[in-house]
């Protein structure tokens, strides 16, 4: 075991391209224009693994429930969790879709303690970027069918 490696997990992480290529720079300078800083999402080779998730307790990410939250039905993750434990488990170009500002229907199980758990399928279920950076997740019916209330907690993993 000792001489084994451990596994290196893809992460996404964003490219920031400060300097102008030639051809940007040349650009720029005939339409006295200053260069704009891009950024592009990108795929690396992480240097620690991927979070191990305990099954015993495998909600990675959890949330009280706020009455505004119930109203709009909408769960805000924040930029470095969204990162951190769920975009790094999707494929780059699905990361991209929802980094370009698109809603990106997802699939969610209720394992509350159900004989059967149940399934909201994409359309009913979806996350979106928002202003600063953050993400949303619009679950309205998975808040109506369980009667989450002010004070309670939700965990996702």
């Amino acid at each position: 075991m000792a001489n084994q490696r451990p596994l290196l997990s893809m992460k996404k992480t964003f490219f920031y391209n400060f300097f102008p290529s030639k051809v940007e720079e040349e650009a720029c300078k005939v339409n006295n224009t200053p260069h704009i800083v891009t950024r592009e999402l990108v795929k690396i080779k992480g240097l620690y693994p991927a979070p191990k998730i305990d099954m015993q307790n495998p909600w990675q990410i959890k949330k009280n429930i706020t009455h505004d939250k119930i109203v709009v039905g909408m769960l805000m993750i924040p930029f470095f969790v969204m990162f951190e434990y769920i975009l790094q488990y999707w494929t780059l170009v699905m990361a991209k879709i929802l980094e370009n500002g698109c809603s990106v229907c997802v699939d969610m199980w209720d394992v509350t303690g159900r004989d059967v758990s149940k399934k909201y399928d994409g359309g009913s279920v979806w996350l979106r970027k928002v202003y600063n950076d953050d993400f949303a997740l619009w679950c309205i019916e998975l808040f109506r069918d369980c009667g989450l209330g002010d004070g309670d907690e939700i965990g996702l993993y």
